[in-house]
């Protein structure tokens, strides 16, 4: 079970990384860090090992007792969140763009869009942030290969590059224990936050 994987929050309960079972115990034993349950309740070292352990419950056995693994923890004094790219994917453009259409303003579900260059590809047009807008698909059929302007279009807004870091993900994009649903923002990764290259449509 020490091979098991334990979610880390800073102490803004935003979550930073996953860290290993040995390593969450030492944080907790130092006093660094503190089991958080789905309940927001917390323990600190002592108070968690003296809880009862059930049947269901993954545990590690010391010399005298077993002591529940903790699947969540909360750092006491670090409340950074890790700097990272943001990644250039379907998902991130669709937050940049609030799910909007770029040319018609229309808020819509996912499923309702696409993603446009607005310079085309067929007239050089890159796969990047200051190239790629949310579309619905009217438009996107509407604007074709062409410049907005030459098929009577206007976009709403400069494309840039965002600016805020991204949220969470879990390795793999997969969650590890449903005691991690109440701290993370669950997505589908596998489609909406792969990264975006030239060679995509």
């Amino acid at each position: 079970m020490t091979n098991s994987s334990v979610l880390v929050l800073n102490r803004h309960y935003q979550p930073v990384h996953v860290t290993s079972v040995k390593r969450a115990f030492a944080l907790l034993y130092i006093g660094a860090a503190r089991v958080i349950e789905p309940d927001f309740s917390t323990f600190d070292f002592d108070s968690w090992a003296d809880l009862a352990v059930a049947a269901e419950h993954d545990v590690i056995h010391t010399m005298t007792r077993a002591i529940r693994i903790p699947r969540v923890i909360v750092l006491q004094m670090y409340d950074r969140l890790p700097r990272t790219k943001v990644r250039f994917s379907r998902l991130n453009i669709y937050a940049r763009d609030n799910n909007t259409c770029q040319y018609c303003a229309q808020q819509l579900p996912r499923t309702m869009l696409n993603l446009d260059h607005v310079i085309p590809r067929a007239k050089g047009g890159r796969t990047t942030w200051e190239n790629v807008v949310c579309c619905c698909v009217p438009c996107n059929l509407k604007k074709g290969a062409k410049l907005a302007y030459e098929a009577g279009m206007k976009l709403l807004k400069k494309p840039e590059r965002p600016r805020w870091n991204p949220t969470f993900r879990a390795p793999g994009g997969r969650i590890a224990y449903r005691e991690w649903l109440p701290f993370l923002s669950v997505v589908d990764a596998s489609y909406w936050n792969t990264e975006l290259t030239d060679d995509d449509d």
